[in-house]
Order: C-alpha cells, then sequence, then structure tokens
C-alpha cells in the first residue's frame, strides 16, 4: 500500500464524519484504527493535515478524528518518531485550548491524545503545554486536567516535574473563582500525590532516587489549608467530594507536624460529612488513607479521636447495606479498612468497644459487629492472637440469635476463626455446633412475604453460606483436622440434625481419609478419650437409615454409605474386606440411577440384603444383640419420620432374623407390639414387616408370640379388666387388629415356603379371620374401618402370594379362595360408585390376581361375576375433574391421579391374570365379551378406559402366547371389528390405543399362523406409523388412516374370518360414534373391494345383515353406507346379488328397496343388473291358474312370485334418474317385455299370502304400497317417470300404431 492511497483513504473516511449517522461516525473510527495499524506514522500525519487544513471542521467531528488519533498513537507509540510526535503534540495541544470555554468532549479527546503521547515523549509534551500554564495566569481547565492525567500514566516521567508545576499552581489556587477550576486542581491534587507515593514506594526503579517525600510537602501543606479551610465548606456536592477524595492522598505528603496539628480539626471533619449518605464512600475512603498516613506516623493525636471514629464507623456499618448499589458495596469495604487500621495500632480498645455490641439486641448493630470481627479477626492475626480467649467468650448470645442475618455474619467469623486458630480454643466446639446446626435449616422454603428491606436472608442462604464453610475449613485448613475429627462424628446420630448430614459425611470422608494416611495401620475410632461418641452400632444404625432415602438432602445416601465405608473398620474389624467390595458397587449404583428411575422398594431390600451379610460376616452374637438394641432404642427418635422408621422396623426385623438368643428375640417382639404406634399407617406397616422378618429365622416364635399377644386385654371392653390398652379408643382397638392381620400377612410373606403351607390355614387365615369379624350378640357386624379393611386385603395378598411362590402351590388346594373372591367383590361393590377416594378397589383387584391362580379354579359364572364387578366398578368411575387451585394443593391432584393410575393398572393386571389361566382364542373372547360394551360405550371417559385396558391385556396375550401347534384364531374378525373402527374415535387417546389393539392382534394371528414372536410383518408395522398422525382431528387424515388400516387388515386377515368381521363391522354402522360409524362404513367397502371376489357363497348372508341393520336405524350416512356396499357386491357378484334381492319378500319394504336403488347409479351395472330382471321376467310364466272349489269350475290367475319380484325390483331401479343412460340402452327390450307383463297381468291376482301381507300392511296404518301386478307394470312403463320421475323418450316409431286408443288409454300411453 502506498502512502499517497493510505492518505486518499484517510480524507475520504474523513470526509464522511460529517454523516449524521452514529453508526457511520463508528464506522470511520474503526476504518481509521484499521489504516493506522498498518502505517501509524502516515495516518496521524494525515489526520494533523486534515485537521488543520479545516479548521472550521464542527467539533463533534473533530473529536471522531482525535479519537483515532489516540487510539493509533496508543498501540504504535513504539514506532513513533519524533517529528510525528511533534507534530501530533502540537497539534492535540491547539485543539485542546483552542476554545476558552471548556467542551469536554473535545477538548477531552485532544487531551488523551497528549497523555498517549506523553508515556513515551513526556519531556516534548511538557514543553509545548507548560507553555500553556504559566504563573499568575489561570489555565485553561484541560491543561492541569492533561498535567493530573499524565502524572497517574506516566510517573517516573512525571513526577520530576511537579515540584516547578505545585511551584506555579499554588498561587493559583486563590484565583480560581469557578468551582470547575477548583474541581480540576482537586483532581490534579490527588493523582499528584498518588503518583509520588507510588514514585517514592518504587525508588529503585526511579529515574531519580534522590527524592524525597519532604521535597512536596510544603508545598502540599499550602494546597491542605485551602483545600480543608475554604473549599471543603462549599455548598457544591461535586466540590465538596473533589476536596475530600484529595485529602486522602494529600495526608501521606504533608509533613509530619502538622499532620499531627491538623488531626483534631480533619478527623471530626471528615466525619462530620457522614451526614451527607451520598458522600459516605469516599468519606470513607479518603479517612482511611488519614487513619494509615497518622498511624505511619505514630500519632498520638488518634487515640483521643478514637471513640468518636470507632462509633462513626460502627453506625456505616450498621447502617442498611443494599448489595445491587455498588457505591454502598465500596464504602462497606471502605469502612472496614479502617477498621483494620484501627484494630493493628489500638486492639484494646478496638475489642473493647465492640464485643459489648454483641450484647445489643438490635439486629443491624449485632450484624454489624460480627462483620468488624471478620475483619479484625483475618487483617490483624498478630495482634487478635492473645485475644481470642475473649473473643470466643463474647459469643454467646450472638449463636442463641434467631436471625438469619446475625446467623449468616455469625458462620462467616466463623470461617474466619477457623482459619485463624481460634476454634482450638475452649469453647470452639461451640461454634463448631452452630455451624452444623445451620447447616441442617430447611434446604428449601415456601415463598416468604416480601420484606421491607433490601436483603432478606432465608434458611436455604444460611443453610447454604454453612455447608460450603463447613467442608472448606475441613479440606483446606489443616489445623482444623484434630478438631472436627472425629468431633463431627457427634453430629450424625441426632435426628433434628438430619438435613446436616450430606455435609456432615463429606466432611467427614476427607478427614478420615486424611487420617488414614497419617496413620494407615491404626486409623480407628478411639472412644476413650472421646466418650461422647456414637457407638459403633448406633452409627451404622444411623447411618443405613439414612442411606435409605438415598436422593433427599442432596445425595445424602451416597454421602452416608462413603462414611460407612471409611469407619468399617471401626465399626467392625472384619468388615472391611466385605464393605470394600459392597459399599462402591452400591454408591455407584445410586450414582448412576435417579430418584424417578431406583425404586424405593428394591433400594430398602439392597440395604436390607447387605445388612443380612454384614451380620453374617460379623457373626458375632453379642455384637447383633447389641445392634438390635441400639435399633429399637433408636425407633423413637424417627417419630417423625414416617418413611425412616419404616425401614428401621425392617432393619430390626433383619437383625432379629440373625440373632442367636431367642430370649432377645421374643423380649423384642414383645416391647414391640407393647410399644407401636398404631394411629400410624407408616409404622403399622413397618411393624409387621418385622415381625415377618423376623419369621424368617423364628417362624414358631413370631407365630406364638403374636398369639400371646392377642390374648391380652386389648380386645376385651368390659371394665374390671385392665391393661396396658385400657385408655385406647375403640379407633384405635380398630388399628390394632389391622396390625395384626398384617403381621400375619408379613409371617406368610417372608417365613420360609416349606413351612409355611402348613400353618396358613391353621395360624394365619384362622386369626385374620378372628380379627377382621366383628361379632355382636353373635351377628357378624361388618367393619367400616378403612385401614381394617385394606390390612384385611393386603395381608390375603401375601398370604396369596406365599402360596404362588411355593413349590408345592400346584398341589395345595386354597380352600377358602371361593369366600375370599367373594369378599374382595363385596369390598369393591361397597365403594362409593362415584368417587375414587381410596385404594380398596385397587389393592382388592390386586389380590384377585393371585387368588385366580390359586387352585380350586374359578367356574365360569364366578369369573364372569369377577370381571363385571371389576369392570363396572372401576371404568363406570365418573370423568375425574380438572383440579383448580381452590380445590386444594397441586400436591392432593398428583396423588388422587396416581391412585387412579394403579387402580386401573390393578384392573388391568386382574385381566391379564384371568386370561392367563385360559391363554386361548376362547379365554381371549371369554374376556371380551365382557370389555366389550365398555369398549362401545357411549361415554368417552369410559371408552378411553376400556380401549387402554383392552391394548394392554392384547399386548400381554401375545408376548405369553406360545403356538407349539398351527390353530385357528378363530374369533379375529370379530375382534378386529371391534376395535378397528374406534381408530377414528373422537378421542385421540382411543384412537392411538385402538391402533395398538388391532396391531397386536394381527400379530397374533401371524403366531397361529407359525410366525415366530419376533417376527415383524411389514404391512402390519405400518399401522404404527400411523398413530402419531392420529392425534390430528382433521376428517381427511383420518378417512386416509381409515383406508390404510383396511388394506392391511384385509392382508393379513384369513379368508374364513373375513365375514365374521365383515357381519361384525356392519353391526357397528349404528355406533353411536358417528366417526366410528363412518369408520365402519370405510372399512366394510376397502375390505370389500380387496377381498369382496372371495365372498360368493356368503353373499345372501351379508345382505340378509345388511337388510337387518337398515331396519334398525334411519340414520342417513347408515343407508348410504349399506348401498354402497350392496353395489361393492353387486360389482363383484351380480347374479348372486340379484337372485338374493328378488328372493325378498314382497310387498317390498324401504330397506330392500334402498337396496335396489343403490344398483341404478352406475350405467354399467345398472344395464347388467335390467338384463337380469328381464331375463327374470321373460323366463318364468307370469301366472298360474287355479281351481277354486267355491266356484266350481271356474279357475282363477295368480301371479307368479318371481316375475312379479322382478316387476318391483324394476320400479324400484327405473325410479332412480341416474338410472336414465341404462334405460334408454334397453329401451326396446324393456318396452316389449312391460308390455307383454301388462298384457298377461290383467285380472290376474296376488298369491294368498302376499295378499294376506298387504292387508297387515295396511292395518298398521303405513301408507299403502299396491302389488296389483297390472298396475304395477304400468307404473314402470318406459316414459311415465313413475317413482323417481325418470322421464324417456317417447316409444320407438310406429310402435304405438300397434295399439287401439283405447288400447292405449288403458295402458297409460
Amino acid at each position: 500500500m502506498t502512502e499517497s492511497r493510505v492518505k486518499r483513504l484517510a480524507v475520504t473516511l474523513m470526509d464522511a464524519t460529517t454523516d449524521k449517522d452514529p453508526q457511520v461516525h463508528e464506522q470511520v473510527f474503526s476504518a481509521l484504527c484499521y489504516l493506522g495499524e498498518a502505517e501509524p506514522e502516515e495516518l496521524l500525519n494525515a489526520c494533523e493535515e486534515y485537521l488543520r487544513q479545516h479548521d472550521k471542521l464542527a467539533y463533534p467531528h473533530r473529536i471522531i478524528i482525535l479519537r483515532a488519533m489516540e487510539a493509533v498513537a496508543r498501540s504504535s507509540l513504539s514506532q513513533m518518531d519524533k517529528s510525528t510526535a511533534k507534530i501530533v503534540i502540537f497539534l492535540a495541544s491547539n485543539e485542546m485550548t483552542k476554545s476558552k470555554d471548556v467542551i469536554p468532549e473535545w477538548q477531552q479527546a485532544a487531551s488523551n491524545v497528549l497523555v498517549a503521547v506523553g508515556r513515551r515523549f513526556i519531556n516534548k509534551v511538557m514543553e509545548e503545554v507548560l507553555t500553556k500554564f504559566q504563573p499568575g495566569v489561570l489555565p485553561h481547565y484541560f491543561v492541569v486536567r492533561t498535567f493530573a492525567s499524565l502524572s497517574v500514566s506516566n510517573v517516573f516521567g512525571m513526577v520530576p516535574f511537579l515540584t516547578s508545576i505545585l511551584g506555579t499552581m499554588l498561587p493559583m489556587l486563590g484565583m480560581a473563582k469557578q468551582d470547575n477550576m477548583k474541581i480540576v486542581f482537586c483532581f490534579a491534587l490527588q493523582n499528584f500525590s498518588e503518583s509520588i507515593q507510588e514514585y517514592l514506594a518504587n525508588l529503585d526503579q526511579a529515574p531519580d532516587p534522590t527524592v524525597r517525600r519532604d521535597t512536596f510537602s510544603q508545598e502540599l501543606f499550602s494546597a491542605y489549608e485551602v483545600l480543608f479551610n475554604s473549599w471543603l465548606l462549599s455548598r457544591e456536592a461535586k466540590l465538596r467530594l473533589a476536596v475530600v477524595e484529595a485529602l486522602g492522598p494529600m495526608s501521606h505528603l504533608l509533613p509530619s507536624e502538622k499532620l499531627e496539628e491538623q488531626l483534631p480539626r480533619l478527623i471530626p471533619g471528615m466525619l462530620g460529612l457522614y451526614k451527607r449518605p451520598a458522600e459516605a464512600y469516599y468519606v470513607s475512603k479518603s479517612l482511611c488513607q488519614i487513619l494509615e498516613a497518622s498511624v505511619n506516623i505514630g500519632s498520638r493525636t488518634l487515640d483521643t479521636q478514637l471513640d468518636a471514629l470507632l462509633n462513626a464507623l460502627q453506625l456505616q456499618i450498621s447502617t442498611l447495606l443494599d448489595s445491587s448499589v455498588p457505591v454502598q458495596l465500596k464504602n462497606h469495604n471502605e469502612v472496614l479498612r479502617c477498621f483494620t487500621v484501627l484494630a493493628a495500632s489500638f486492639p484494646d480498645r478496638v475489642l473493647a468497644f465492640l464485643l459489648p455490641k454483641l450484647e445489643s439486641s438490635n439486629e443491624r448493630t449485632r450484624v454489624g459487629t460480627l462483620t468488624i470481627l471478620r475483619q479484625i479477626i483475618n487483617s490483624a492475626p498478630s495482634q487478635m492472637e492473645i485475644k481470642k480467649p475473649f473473643i470466643l467468650s463474647s459469643m454467646k448470645l450472638p449463636l442463641q440469635d434467631n436471625s438469619n442475618k446475625v446467623k449468616r455474619a455469625l458462620v462467616q467469623v466463623i470461617s474466619a476463626m477457623a482459619h485463624h486458630g481460634y476454634l482450638e480454643q475452649p469453647g470452639g466446639e461451640a461454634m463448631v455446633e452452630f455451624l452444623v446446626r445451620q447447616c441442617a435449616l430447611p434446604a428449601e422454603q415456601l415463598p416468604r412475604r416480601q420484606s421491607l428491606e433490601a436483603e432478606d436472608v432465608t434458611d436455604s442462604q444460611v443453610r447454604d453460606i454453612s455447608v460450603n464453610t463447613l467442608f472448606l475449613i475441613s479440606t483446606t485448613v489443616d489445623r482444623m483436622s484434630e478438631v472436627l475429627w472425629p468431633y463431627l462424628l457427634e453430629f450424625v446420630t441426632p435426628v433434628h440434625l438430619t438435613g446436616a448430614l450430606t455435609p456432615l459425611c463429606r466432611s467427614l470422608v476427607h478427614l478420615a481419609a486424611k487420617n488414614q494416611e497419617e496413620q494407615p495401620k491404626d486409623f480407628h475410632l478411639h472412644y476413650d478419650n472421646n466418650a461422647n461418641l456414637p457407638s459403633p452400632c448406633a452409627l451404622m444404625s444411623r447411618l443405613l437409615v439414612v442411606a435409605s432415602q438415598p436422593y433427599g438432602g442432596e445425595g445424602r445416601g451416597s454421602a452416608a454409605l462413603r462414611l460407612l465405608n471409611v469407619l468399617s473398620r471401626s465399626i467392625h474389624p472384619t468388615l472391611e474386606p466385605l464393605w470394600n467390595k459392597k459399599l462402591p458397587e452400591l454408591v455407584e449404583r445410586l450414582e448412576a440411577n435417579t430418584k424417578v428411575s431406583l425404586s424405593q422398594e428394591e433400594w430398602e431390600d439392597t440395604l436390607l440384603k447387605f445388612l443380612q451379610e454384614t451380620l453374617m460376616t460379623i457373626s458375632d452374637c453379642s455384637w447383633t444383640c447389641r445392634l438390635t438394641s441400639e435399633m429399637c432404642r433408636q425407633l423413637s427418635s424417627y417419630n417423625g419420620s414416617s418413611v425412616e422408621k419404616n425401614f428401621l422396623y425392617k432393619c430390626v426385623g433383619t437383625a432379629l432374623a440373625a440373632c442367636a438368643n431367642k430370649d432377645l428375640v421374643r423380649k423384642t417382639l414383645q416391647e414391640l407390639l407393647e410399644t407401636a404406634r398404631y394411629q400410624e399407617e407408616a409404622e403399622r406397616e413397618g411393624l409387621a414387616c418385622c415381625l415377618g422378618l423376623c419369621a424368617v429365622t423364628y417362624l414358631d416364635e413370631t407365630l406364638a408370640k403374636l398369639e400371646e399377644f392377642v390374648k391380652s386385654d386389648v380386645f376385651r371392653k368390659s371394665a374390671g379388666l385392665f391393661s396396658i390398652f385400657k385408655d385406647r379408643s375403640d379407633n384405635e382397638v380398630e388399628k390394632v387388629k389391622g396390625t395384626l392381620i398384617l403381621c400375619y400377612g408379613y409371617v406368610a410373606r417372608y417365613a420360609p415356603t416349606e413351612l409355611v403351607l402348613a400353618r396358613i390355614d391353621a395360624d394365619i387365615l384362622r386369626n385374620i379371620f378372628l380379627y377382621f369379624n366383628t361379632k355382636v350378640l353373635g351377628i357378624k357386624v361388618e367393619t367400616k374401618d378403612l385401614s381394617l379393611k385394606l390390612c384385611l386385603i393386603q395381608s390375603i395378598c401375601m398370604v396369596c402370594q406365599a402360596i404362588c411362590n411355593s413349590a408345592q402351590s400346584g398341589d395345595f388346594t386354597f380352600s377358602h379362595k371361593a369366600e375370599l373372591v367373594s369378599q374382595m367383590m363385596d369390598f369393591i361393590k361397597a365403594e362409593p360408585p362415584d368417587s375414587l377416594r381410596t385404594p380398596i378397589r385397587q389393592r382388592a383387584m390386586a389380590t384377585c390376581v393371585y387368588l385366580v391362580f390359586l387352585e380350586p379354579s374359578l367356574s365360569d359364572a364366578e369369573t364372569a361375576e369377577l370381571l363385571d364387578t371389576c369392570l363396572s366398578g372401576v371404568l363406570a368411575l365418573p370423568e375425574a375433574e380438572t383440579p383448580r387451585e381452590k380445590d386444594g394443593p397441586v400436591l392432593r391432584a398428583r396423588q388422587e391421579e396416581t391412585l387412579w393410575r394403579d387402580t386401573l393398572g390393578a384392573l388391568e393386571g386382574l385381566l391379564k391374570g384371568v386370561l392367563q389361566r385360559d391363554l386361548t382364542p376362547r379365554g381371549l373372547q371369554a374376556m371380551f365379551e365382557h370389555l366389550g360394551p365398555w369398549i362401545k360405550s357411549t361415554k368417552e371417559h369410559e371408552r378411553e378406559r376400556a380401549v387402554e385396558v383392552a391394548a394392554g391385556v392384547l399386548e400381554f396375550y401375545r408376548e405369553k402366547l406360545n403356538v407349539s401347534t398351527v390353530v385357528p384364531f378363530y374369533n379375529l374378525g370379530l375382534l378386529v371389528a371391534l376395535f378397528s373402527p374406534r381408530c377414528t374415535d373422537s378421542l385421540a387417546v382411543v384412537r392411538q390405543h385402538a391402533v395398538d389393539c388391532v396391531y397386536a392382534l394381527l400379530y397374533i394371528q401371524l403366531c397361529y399362523e407359525g410366525f415366530a414372536r419376533d417376527h415383524r410383518d411389514e404391512s402390519v408395522e405400518k399401522l404404527k406409523a400411523m398413530k402419531p398422525g392420529l392425534r390430528d382431528p382433521d376428517v381427511n387424515t383420518l378417512f386416509q388412516a381409515c383406508c390404510s388400516i383396511a388394506k392391511v387388515i384385509a392382508k393379513r386377515l384369513p379368508p374364513d374370518q373375513l365375514l365374521s368381521l365383515l357381519l361384525t363391522m356392519l353391526e357397528g354402522l349404528a355406533d353411536p360414534d358417528r366417526n366410528c360409524s363412518r369408520a365402519a362404513t370405510v372399512m366394510i367397502n376397502s375390505l370389500l373391494k380387496e377381498r369382496g371376489a372371495v365372498l360368493l357363497e356368503k353373499v345372501p348372508e351379508i345382505l340378509a345383515v345388511v337388510h337387518a341393520k337398515l331396519q334398525e336405524v334411519d340414520q342417513e350416512h347408515v343407508w348410504k353406507a349399506a348401498q354402497q356396499a350392496v353395489y361393492i357386491l353387486a360389482s363383484q357378484h351380480r347374479v348372486v346379488v340379484v337372485s338374493s334381492l328378488l328372493n325378498s319378500p314382497l310387498p317390498l319394504d324401504s330397506c330392500t328397496c334402498a337396496l335396489w336403488r343403490a344398483l341404478a347409479p352406475d350405467p354399467t351395472l345398472a344395464s347388467q343388473v335390467l338384463e337380469l330382471l328381464l331375463e327374470k321376467i321373460n323366463r318364468d310364466v307370469p301366472y298360474k291358474e287355479n281351481k277354486s272349489f267355491l266356484r266350481g269350475s271356474t279357475s282363477e290367475r295368480v301371479a307368479t312370485f318371481l316375475p312379479l319380484s322382478a316387476t318391483c325390483a324394476l320400479h324400484e331401479l327405473m325410479s332412480v334418474p341416474e338410472s336414465g343412460p341404462a334405460v334408454v340402452g334397453l329401451y326396446a327390450e324393456l318396452f316389449v317385455t312391460l308390455l307383454l307383463r301388462v298384457s298377461c297381468t290383467v285380472g290376474v291376482q296376488l298369491p294368498k299370502g302376499l295378499l294376506s301381507k298387504e292387508r297387515k300392511t295396511l292395518g298398521r296404518g303405513q301408507p299403502p304400497r299396491t302389488l296389483d301386478p297390472c298396475r304395477y307394470c304400468q307404473a314402470e312403463w318406459p316414459g311415465r317417470g313413475g317413482g323417481g320421475g325418470l322421464q324417456l323418450p317417447s316409444p320407438p316409431c310406429g310402435t304405438d300404431f300397434c295399439f287401439s286408443s283405447a288400447q292405449r288409454q288403458a295402458l297409460g300411453l
């Protein structure tokens, strides 16, 4: 790129600065900077020349060019030569001072150019600018500001000039009358002071190491007097702030004696400025510098100002802090720096002031004091070393404060204390305990009311900072290991600290690992020196219970298991190999799953199995007894945590089963039965499960203890008998009964199967029935207690499970089966039919699933009753209303939804269980005889449920089907016809489930044909692809889906099933859901088109069904569908259709007439049918002569049936206007045939049977329909337009001349 080109481009760009668009200005600036990167010298010269030549260019456009020059100068300063620098400096100086008025944007841009160049060419810049800084003449505002900026950007280059600058500037201070000049002088003095301090701090790098502080002291003191005594009193806030900001740095350079002399006035003066809160930050910043300067000179005067200082600074810290306002945060930090300075010099005085403030009940005062203490603990550790006991002892009241703000501040203090050895002192344990208690605060809160304060600290926030602090001091502060280990273990067992367990366990794991590294061979808990530590049994019990809820409290389960693992040697010496293998596997399983994917029941079973293996490994009776006793002792601790207590009961049962001490087992069972809280459902469940697990080893002892307990006074009501239960209410006695019933169920479930069968009748069911059935005066009274019913159902279910799981179940006859099935049905029937409030239905059906499998088998009638009861008890329930906010919390709606889904799932499970007993087409047919009416229900919610259940049942049938020989699926057509019309149901979910049903049925058929279960048929798989499209309710989409489904069915359906499919689907034409009725129409027509050719022998039967269906319904779409079906059949089997219709009874009813008319619209078919009818009329004799015995020798003519029926058919066909082309084509044949027919039927009588039918018709009040053969023939005469108004041409030329006028009149011509 040549120089001339750079210049041309630069000039072009600078010309564009006159554009009014700000975006153009920025683009010009960027382009100039880009050019400057390539050719900085050329660009700077071009800019200088352009500005010099365009002197009248407005300053907003000059600013753009100056900004570009500054950027280029900064980036290429090292490459700039002196000549260019001189040109740029001269230009910038002139631009800066061209206008005497202050134009900040323009003049600041020019000043910035000077500052940028001055970083390297300071002498040349000063040479130019000093010419405009003459003694006795008030300089330009930006000359002074440029000096200030240069002193910051080039400290070592500028400080040597400051002596002369200050000498010239001091007289000017008195000359400054305008506030903006005073402000810029203050700004310059501030920057000069900061530059001098930096210069003096780095003398080893300075060009003149002889410079001293006192070089500038006198001049700055003179300036100080003007600023403090005069300008600080100004009412202009900006000027006051400028003075305040300058006084801080200047104080470091004042003569020591002068500073000491000024302090009694300076400090009160600065403190007085706190009255204006907006200026607080600048006051605090400057005050901190003044205090540092005072301390540096060893001021004695400061001691006299200390009380005022502390009170003022304390007030600043205690003022409400809004963290969203940066200036408030800055002020807060500066005030804390002030305390740091004071605490380093006056530790006793500062603590004497602060510690009593902790006793204040004022929240802000206490929070502020704690904040200051944290600051001085961190920043003045050496001065506070001997003060540690006093500071710790002063924390007693703050530790009891319930304010979250105080708690947060105290946690921050504890963190500082941990880093500086405070917690190792007496009283440090109280601080650790406080920290742990804050970790136990709830992690989440309900929304709180809006606070009037800027920052409202929540429990969750206090907990978060406490958790982070505990982990931080455990893992990063080495000296804390001895404090926290093993002390933190004391907080593991208290249940009220459960919320803190996750951080506690994590810290303990880290501390244990660290201790184990330091003493690998001797790492175990030393109880001699730590008497308050929980015992190994207590730790194991507690951590196992905690692990049972693994995803609570931010992964509490994993943390507890990891802690157990590191404590293995301390729990028992033999456990380390087992636990090192098992516990990491358990942790890995937890981390690989989520709360949703990991079943709670499976996880608890895994932990119980782990406990069982642990006890087997220990194999120490006394240790197991101690563990059992400890678990029982901890039970009462979980009274508010039902889930954990339930699991602990299971642990007790597992431990009892592993205990070899029978006396302890009996004693423990007795205590558990006597002390259980029977009113709580979870506890009843836990206690029963405990006894069941105990029965794994001690079946006889458990049953005996239950018998013994029952013989106590629990159920006795007489006032003369007393027991521990004498004060129990009737309701509680019912709860006790329910628990005992549940106990027997769990005993049956867990006890060894080879032992339990013999006890089912005598020991288990007998007692269950005894406790459930209450008798008053010898009469059985049905209980109304819900929990008792549920306990009975659950217990019976477990008994049945135990029998089913037994190896001898096939040989076991369950004598109570019918009675229990009946009882379950009674429970279902007793439920309110209009609501689902309890799990009775669900659990009763789940129990029936197991009852069905047991011998003896239910009879067909019993099975039917069971199915009907369950179906009506579930499917008929009203549709659940959408929960509204006023109806209750969302949680209740979720619970109701869960209960409903479980109940529907139980119904489906029962149907599957019944079906599995007879996994044949017959069993499937029997099932859908009960389910079918619900699938076709007029209520949408009933249909939806029924089809969903049906889909699950059919899929189950397909999965369980095992075809050893090829057998016919004889009812495939019936079932496909039941579901296929539902593929267009008004509900999208029904449509999709219906497709699933058809899909399953076709694959079942393939299995029966000999295909493997995993075989995939390309055509059937298309059904699955259709499902997403069925969400769309568009009519055209559903029509296309119907056609596609029908094609799949037609392709896969065996020929012998086609008729049953069609006949059943014809029944579907009357479906109340019009979508399904239309779908049946479309499918019938599609099937007839695809497969109608094989139905030759079945045509009469199909027509009979169509005719019957038309007689049942009068909807127009059904009639059209029937006509279309007959038309398709006739197009394939014309002769058979015509023959079948001709055999219809006369007189023709409206349904038969409609079927005849269906053959007329298609000209080709109509012509063929007309030919067949003409053939029938011409081939058979029109009448027969019968002699009547009443008339002697005379005979009467009686019309024959077929010609008469064909004539009636002609009447129906020719009454349809669309038949015109066909009639015209056969006009001559029709004319001749009908003419002959007329001539042959004059005086002909109807057959006697038809005559009586005609009279009956007239008797019922229906419109008369004459069957006079002659009249009928005349009515069909071509050209008359009989019936349908068909108008045909006149007879061919000459035809009517064959008749006389009288004959023609008689014939109606």
